[in-house]
């Protein structure tokens, strides 16, 4: 057993070898920075977008105008209009007949907030890569990867509103498999943006190639990334409001209804099925990541180590925070709590990915 100590930029030194200053092109604190904020303001998306889910407010607009949909409804003529509008939608005839007005503007602005956020993003994107970019301050080999970071940002806005349609017509929601698609790409933007601002500030790699543990941590990273997905179809299901017991569900282990006929019915929308998954995949990610931590501290890594003991408190308060969601039948600040320590598992994760590969740690 060998292991090497983290990134060497850490001591004033680049991974290239060439000092840590201002005159090193393949480092830069101030892309680093801007991609940093570009995570926080995905990761503000994401948790605005899982208030605006859990309080049935993603259909309350039912149009898609990415430049006058900046602009509310300011008169009561508009909110008129606007609130018609949603009188169409098979959310209002089959689950909100009746609704006042004062009702609508509560779910209308929960959504229009996370639109609004999205435009923001944008802009927060955008501006900064082009000054720093006319500046020269964004290193050669991160150019590409930011411009596919904007690529992927657009078709977000894209994915999101085939999200919502799915829901507008014949649905009382949106479509699950739509919504983890949806959550799915900004969860994929949130890491890439924290791999990419990690590989800004500390420069490039010591070497392409791969320890053990640092395949074992792309293993770990992508088993994040699909628990994230299986709650999405929990959340898109509305699954934690059924078998709401625990750790059985409904008394047993596997419950009656798990298999709905086919694949698809089965693990895409069956309500037993998408949260017995999710509660296995969640002991499976508690397993492996014992697993890291012992096998981390087999190294000299302390960055490595430190990490995967923050992902084992990380995950531990998860666990218990899904139990409690479970059974008081998923409140919305602990939904949402729920929701914001799954991006800081994500995020964790990916830092660890990018340590172990960056000390090409070898077990």
């Amino acid at each position: 057993m060998e292991g090497v100590s983290g990134p060497a930029a850490r001591t004033g030194v680049s991974m290239t070898g060439i000092p840590a200053g201002t005159g090193n092109p393949e480092r830069s604190r101030a892309t680093a920075i801007w991609l940093a904020v570009v995570a926080a303001a995905i990761l503000a998306m994401v948790m605005v977008g899982g208030a605006t889910r859990a309080t049935g407010s993603g259909l309350s607009i039912t149009q898609w105008k990415p430049v006058s949909g900046v602009i509310p409804p300011l008169s009561h003529q508009d909110w008129q209009r606007m609130f018609a509008l949603y009188k169409a939608t098979s959310q209002y005839q089959l689950l909100n007949q009746g609704m006042t007005l004062a009702a609508f503007k509560a779910i209308f602005w929960w959504e229009w907030s996370h639109r609004m956020l999205g435009r923001f993003l944008g802009v927060v994107f955008v501006v900064p890569f082009a000054i720093l970019l006319a500046r020269r301050r964004i290193p050669r080999r991160l150019i590409g990867r930011c411009v596919v970071l904007f690529i992927l940002g657009g078709l977000q806005g894209a994915v999101g509103w085939w999200m919502v349609e799915s829901g507008l017509e014949f649905r009382t929601s949106v479509a699950p498999e739509r919504l983890a698609a949806h959550l799915g790409l900004a969860l994929l933007l949130f890491a890439a943006a924290i791999w990419t601002a990690l590989d800004a500030w500390f420069g490039s790699p010591i070497s392409p190639e791969k320890g053990r543990l640092s395949r074992a941590a792309d293993v770990f990273l992508a088993a994040v990334y699909v628990q994230c997905l299986l709650g999405a179809l929990v959340a898109g299901n509305h699954s934690g409001l059924a078998n709401a017991d625990w750790p059985l569900m409904s008394g047993r282990i596997l419950p009656t209804d798990y298999w709905q006929g086919d694949f698809w019915t089965t693990f895409v929308h069956g309500l037993a099925a998408t949260q017995l998954n999710h509660r296995l995949w969640a002991y499976g990610l508690f397993a492996g990541c014992v697993a890291l931590a012992l096998a981390a501290r087999r190294t000299q890594d302390r960055q490595a180590q430190t990490l995967t003991l923050l992902i084992l408190v990380a995950l531990s308060a998860q666990l218990a925070l899904g139990v409690a969601t479970l059974l008081l039948t998923v409140p919305l600040p602990l939904a949402l709590a729920h929701q914001f320590t799954a991006a800081t598992i994500l995020a964790l994760a990916t830092a660890f990915a990018w340590e172990t590969r960056r000390a090409n740690l070898v077990l």
